[in-house]
């Protein structure tokens, strides 16, 4: 493949990546409910992981397990496995963990999906910067 053909396969996962991160902000901006911003903030990390994976010429294994993710990515940029490890691992949780019955809807504390959120924008920023993505990010944070 290309790398114009490359970059444009990423492009769509980053796209998707945002559609994520900004419904988890603005469900976190109206008080939505804190399983609903979890998922999304899982959903963004992974799209955004899987399209750098894709712009450097790896096809994204079909999982959801973040640290995984994080892993592969981290061949290339070994410093944000520091970076990103703790966020990966527990947003891995709240897409694994109680999303289906038996059991009640879990509720995070908002303290901690409010700081999850910013990791993830820090997450998406890192690897916006990286891709050489300069267009401004529509942001609702």
């Amino acid at each position: 493949m290309t790398d114009d053909t490359l970059r444009q396969q990423a492009m769509e996962w980053f796209e998707r990546g945002d559609h994520d991160i900004e419904t988890a902000q603005l469900l976190y901006d109206q008080h939505g409910y804190t399983d609903s911003i979890a998922y999304h903030i899982q959903q963004a990390i992974e799209k955004y992981l899987k399209g750098y994976l894709v712009v450097r010429g790896r096809k994204p294994p079909r999982v959801h397990e973040l640290d995984t993710l994080l892993t592969l990515a981290a061949r290339f940029e070994p410093d944000w496995y520091d970076m990103f490890i703790d966020l990966c691992e527990k947003a891995t949780r709240y897409y694994l963990d109680d999303r289906y019955p038996p059991g009640p809807v879990p509720e995070y504390d908002r303290e901690e999906i409010q700081k999850d959120l910013l990791a993830t924008w820090k997450l998406i920023d890192t690897i916006r910067a990286k891709v050489g993505i300069t267009d401004d990010h529509p942001r609702t944070r």
